[in-house]
């Protein structure tokens, strides 16, 4: 019987993911948009957990990252259902942002966006928000589609991931 060798599958993937990962929460703290904030950060320590356990072959370890890898893949849908609005879910919810008025980081600042600004010299409604765009003009991608691309590789990563763990952890467990 064949044993699954995906030691160094699941490093290269969980490399990935921390990059992958970093990136997007470089950009979250720059949206200011906090529930992704937290769940980037739990997303790195489970990486950081399935490396280890990868490279250490500690089943545990495998097993925290595989049930993360899973959870993460399912928040990653959420978030895909959440920007392109499916069912009742809308972006005017704020709930992304803990109800604080922020928005994703690509809304404005996406690959040729240019926002337009009001420019009546009437005070803002809250003026402890950040101003938002009355328009934003010239987007190559929306940024409703750049935050589905990224949530979207996202689940790619963590299904093979969980895929890999899964296989690590079986052969483990037959080997003895």
């Amino acid at each position: 019987m064949k044993r699954c060798t995906g030691k160094s599958g699941l490093i290269t993937v969980c490399v990935v993911q921390l990059l992958a990962t970093v990136e997007r929460e470089v950009f979250d703290f720059l949206g200011y948009m906090w529930l992704p904030i937290i769940a980037n950060f739990l997303q790195l320590i489970a990486v950081i957990f399935g490396f280890f356990g990868a490279y250490q072959h500690r089943i545990k370890y495998l097993v925290v990252y595989a049930v993360w890898a899973f959870i993460w893949l399912c928040w990653n849908i959420f978030v895909i259902c959440f920007y392109l609005e499916v069912g009742r879910l809308r972006r005017s919810d704020e709930v992304l942002s803990l109800y604080t008025g922020s928005v994703s980081f690509w809304e404005a600042s996406g690959p040729g966006c240019v926002p337009v600004y009001s420019t009546n010299g009437s005070a803002p409604a809250d003026p402890y928000r950040e101003p938002r765009p009355d328009r934003v003009d010239g987007c190559w991608l929306d940024y409703e589609h750049v935050e589905a691309l990224h949530a979207a590789l996202q689940i790619l990563l963590a299904a093979i991931g969980v895929v890999l763990a899964g296989c690590l952890i079986a052969g483990a467990q037959a080997g003895g």
